[in-house]
């Protein structure tokens, strides 16, 4: 991978973004919107009502024409996009839910998919219920796609910003998902998948009449939205199919979560629980783990030993090999 073409389109992102940002007066994030539609739109500055100033909009269009896109492999892309949305998050001060998944963490998920899936699978579908700027999503697309698997992808958000941005960075990497402008509480229109994947939103829902169609909703006051969310997702999954969720760590700590618990010993297999290393984390409060479930069904059977495991230190890279046997000589003895 070129870290110099991964830079030197960052560049041209950010500097198109900066142009956009001074004449249309916008968020970094929205001149990112802008600036990414311009070029799917073959490359070329779109202006209403005089915006941008003719001028500007040559520069553009001169900045566009260099990029050099053919030539960049999908992941590439990626983490140019990537570095631009980070940037746009901490100028525009985006709130927890909506800040991207590091990539260690993805890189993390996306080997985790591919160990549990069926290795006789050649195309697998997969779903992301709160794809939010859509990087995990990708992270996990293309680490599938280079293991030679066909990858049909959907997400699902209600943020409208966050899903073109989703959409500007799947397009750039010719990635086949489609995105979805929903509030994915309710009713969706898709087809069962094998892999749930997704940074679940932390926090209460606030459509109390929605949240009672469930069976881990709250009997008093708002319901835990990532709780929704875990039910809905078992939901869309096919028979023995898998959630791969990033959770609070104190997900089954809490008093709401004897719904949580009923509803998946009902409803699916907990396989799994991985702790995220704590370095991650400014607070126990704000520290997350992986959990596992797999969906009833389709010679789905509870493991013999739940996976339970505190993932190490990314950065050492001895314990994260062992760690990874670990993963695989647990998935041998529980086929």
């Amino acid at each position: 991978m070129s870290q110099k073409e991964i830079e030197s389109l960052f560049s041209t992102l950010d500097t198109s973004v900066q142009m956009l940002q001074k004449e249309l007066g916008v968020s970094y994030l929205e001149g990112l919107s802008e600036t990414g539609e311009n070029i799917l739109d073959g490359k070329k500055a779109r202006r209403e009502n005089n915006l941008p100033s003719e001028e500007t909009a040559e520069a553009l269009n001169t900045l566009y024409q260099d990029l050099p896109l053919a030539e960049m492999e999908p992941e590439e892309i990626r983490k140019s996009f990537q570095l631009a949305l980070l940037k746009g998050a901490k100028e525009d001060k985006l709130q927890a839910n909506h800040q991207m998944t590091p990539d260690a963490i993805g890189f993390v998920l996306a080997y985790l998919i591919e160990t549990l899936m069926d290795p006789t699978l050649k195309t697998i579908r997969l779903l992301d219920p709160a794809v939010g700027t859509g990087n995990l999503l990708s992270t996990v697309y293309n680490g599938l796609s280079a293991r030679n698997i066909e990858v049909v992808a959907e997400g699902i958000d209600n943020d409208d910003l966050l899903l073109v941005l989703a959409l500007i960075s799947t397009e750039l990497q010719g990635q086949k998902i489609k995105l979805t402008h929903q509030d994915a509480l309710t009713g969706l229109l898709v087809d069962p998948v094998d892999i749930v994947v997704s940074d679940l939103p932390v926090g209460f829902y606030p459509v109390d009449k929605q949240a009672k169609q469930f069976k881990t909703s709250s009997e008093k006051g708002h319901s835990f939205a990532h709780h929704l969310f875990i039910e809905q997702s078992i939901h869309y999954l096919k028979k023995g199919g898998y959630g791969v969720f990033l959770v609070p760590s104190q997900l089954f700590e809490t008093e709401e979560a004897a719904a949580l618990t009923k509803m998946i010993q009902e409803e699916a297999y907990l396989q799994g629980m991985l702790h995220l290393p704590k370095e991650l984390f400014q607070t126990k409060n704000s520290r997350k783990s992986i959990l596992l479930l797999q969906k009833k069904g389709n010679h789905a059977q509870q493991v013999k030993q739940v996976l339970l495991a505190q993932i190490p230190d990314f950065k050492n890279q001895p314990a994260m090999l062992h760690f990874m046997q670990e993963v695989e000589t647990w998935n041998k003895k529980n086929k």
